[in-house]
C-alpha cells in the first residue's frame, strides 16, 4: 500500500472525527480519516441511535400493552400485544446502515481519504495502519485525534456472557426475562426503562444516594416515580460485589452492611466511560493530560505543536454533539480561520421516561456561583399540549440574574421535551433576557409555551398557573 501524506490527519471516525473531516475537505484541506471500526463511531453504531431506537419501539410496545390491557386513559383498546424482537433489531440496524452509509457518501462527496484499520501513532505527525506488506504510513501538518470513549469494566464483573457493557445490551437478540443494571446513570436508566417497558424485571443498583446523581433531584424526581410505575427496583447507597456463586445473579451490598442476591439473567454494567488512549501509541506522545483526559485550550490544541483532540477524549461532558462543535472549529482553525471555543452552553439529555434536558446553570449551580438569582418554573399539568398527549408529568424552569434579567440556565423533564433542547441552547447563546422569551410568540398548543410561561413566572406575572 503506497503511503500517502496530507495537510490533515484525523484518528476517529466517530462524531467529532467524521465532521471534522467532512468541514475540512468543504473547506478544500487535504484530509485523511483513519477508523478501526465503523465509521460514525460508537454513537451512531452502538449508542446513541440504537439506544433511541430501542426506546421508541419500546414506547409503542408499551402504550399498545396498556391499550390491550384496559388500562389507557384514552379509551383506546385492542386485543392483544406481541413484538417480534428479532425485527425490532433488524429495524433498528437498518436504521445504523443508513446512517453510517450516509456518513460515508458525505465524506467521499468532501474528498476526504478514508483509511480503515488501527493507527499506530509513530509521532505527533506520523501514523501507520495495518502491518507487513500492507502497512500504510501516512504523515500530516496536522494531526487532530478524536478517539472517543470506552465503556468502563469492573474488575469483579468483566464483560462477557450474562455481563453486559452498554453496546451488547443493544445488541442483544432475545428481550432478557430480568436484568440488573450497575449504575443509575443515563445509560443505566435508558436502556433500564426501555426493557422494562419491553416486559423484564429490571433492577437498578446506584452507589450514591439517589438516581441520576449528576442531575439535580427536582429534575429526576419525576423519573424516580415513572420507575415505580414501570415496576423498576432502585436500590440506592448500593454497591455490587459480583457474581453469584452459581452465576445466576448478583450479589449486592447496601451501606448498612446488608448483602442480597438480585437474581437477574443479563448484568448491565453502566458505571461510565474512559478516554480510548491506550495500546495505539498516543500515550507515547506524552501530551499533557487533565486527569485520565487530554489536555486542551479554547482552540482544541494540545501540548504538542500540531496536536489538536476533540470529544470524549478531553473529558466532560462527553456528548456527541459537543465534539462535532468542536470537530468543525479544528477543521476552520486548520484552514487558517480564526475560531476558538466559546460556546456558553452545552445542551445534556437524558432520554428517560419522562426526559430530562438541562442547558447552562441549575438554581443550586447558581448559589454556589454566588450569582443572586431568580428562578421561573411551570408544571406541565397546567399545560394544554402535555395533558393532550396524556402526560402532564414534569415542568420547565428558567434560572436568570435577578439584576439585569439575562438566563443563566434552562431545564426541563417531561414526555418529548428533548425536541426543546435546541430553543434551550439557543437562548443562551444568544444571551436572552426573560423578556426576550416572554415577548415571543410562542404556538398554541405546545410544549413550548411552557418556555414562555416560566418566564413570566421569572417576572413575577404567570400568566397560567395560580
Amino acid at each position: 500500500m503506497a503511503d500517502l501524506q496530507a495537510k490533515l490527519l484525523i484518528i476517529g471516525g466517530g462524531p467529532g472525527g467524521y465532521v471534522a473531516a467532512i468541514r475540512a475537505g468543504q473547506l478544500g484541506v487535504d484530509t485523511v480519516l483513519v477508523e478501526k471500526d465503523a465509521l460514525g463511531g460508537a454513537c451512531l453504531n452502538v449508542g446513541c441511535i440504537p439506544s433511541k431506537a430501542l426506546i421508541h419501539a419500546a414506547d409503542e410496545f408499551y402504550a399498545v400493552s396498556r391499550a390491550a390491557s384496559g388500562t389507557s386513559n384514552t379509551g383506546v383498546r385492542g386485543l392483544g400485544a406481541s413484538i417480534d424482537f428479532s425485527q425490532t433489531i433488524a429495524w433498528k440496524d437498518g436504521i445504523v446502515r443508513r446512517l453510517t452509509g450516509g456518513v460515508g457518501a458525505l465524506l467521499k462527496k468532501a474528498g476526504v481519504k478514508v483509511i480503515a484499520g488501527q493507527a499506530d501513532v509513530i509521532d505527533g505527525k506520523t501514523v501507520a495502519v495495518g502491518n507487513g506488506a500492507q502497512r500504510q504510513v501516512i504523515t500530516a501538518e496536522t494531526l487532530l485525534i478524536a478517539s472517543g470513549a470506552t465503556p468502563i469494566e469492573l474488575p469483579f464483573l468483566p464483560f462477557g456472557g450474562d455481563v453486559l457493557s452498554s453496546a451488547e445490551a443493544l445488541a442483544l437478540t432475545e428481550i432478557p426475562r430480568s436484568m440488573a443494571i450497575v449504575g443509575a446513570g443515563y445509560i443505566g436508566l435508558e436502556i433500564g426503562c426501555l426493557y422494562a417497558k419491553l416486559g423484564a424485571t429490571i433492577t437498578l443498583i446506584e452507589a450514591a444516594s439517589r438516581i441520576l446523581p449528576h442531575y439535580d433531584e427536582d429534575l429526576t424526581k419525576p423519573v424516580s416515580a415513572r420507575l415505580k410505575q414501570l415496576g423498576v427496583d432502585a436500590l440506592i447507597e448500593t454497591h455490587a460485589k459480583g457474581r453469584a456463586e452459581n452465576g445466576c445473579g448478583l450479589i449486592v451490598e447496601h451501606r448498612t452492611g446488608e448483602q442480597r442476591l438480585i437474581e437477574a439473567e443479563k448484568i448491565l454494567v453502566a458505571v461510565g466511560r474512559k478516554p480510548a488512549l491506550s495500546g495505539w501509541g498516543v500515550a507515547d506522545l506524552g501530551l499533557a493530560m487533565n486527569g485520565p483526559y487530554v489536555q486542551i485550550d479554547d482552540r482544541c490544541r494540545t501540548s504538542m505543536r500540531g496536536v489538536y483532540a476533540i470529544g470524549d477524549i478531553t473529558g466532560e461532558p462527553m456528548l456527541a454533539h459537543r465534539a462535532m462543535a468542536q470537530g468543525e472549529m479544528v477543521a476552520e482553525i486548520v484552514a487558517g480561520l480564526n475560531r476558538n471555543w466559546d460556546k456558553r452552553a452545552i445542551p445534556a439529555i437524558c432520554f428517560t421516561d419522562p426526559e430530562i434536558v438541562s442547558v447552562g446553570l441549575s438554581p443550586d449551580e447558581a448559589r454556589a456561583s454566588a450569582i443572586d438569582a431568580k428562578v421561573g418554573l411551570f408544571p406541565f399539568r397546567a399545560n394544554g399540549r402535555a395533558m393532550t398527549i396524556g402526560r402532564d408529568d414534569g415542568f420547565v424552569r428558567i434560572v436568570a440574574r435577578s439584576d439585569n434579567d439575562v438566563i443563566l440556565g434552562i431545564q426541563a423533564v417531561g414526555a418529548g421535551v428533548s425536541e426543546l433542547a435546541a430553543s434551550f441552547g439557543l437562548a443562551l447563546e444568544m444571551g436572552c433576557r426573560l423578556q426576550d422569551i416572554a415577548g415571543a410568540v410562542h404556538a398554541h398548543p405546545s410544549l413550548g409555551e411552557a418556555v414562555q410561561e416560566a418566564s413570566f413566572a421569572a417576572l413575577g406575572r404567570a400568566m397560567h398557573m395560580a
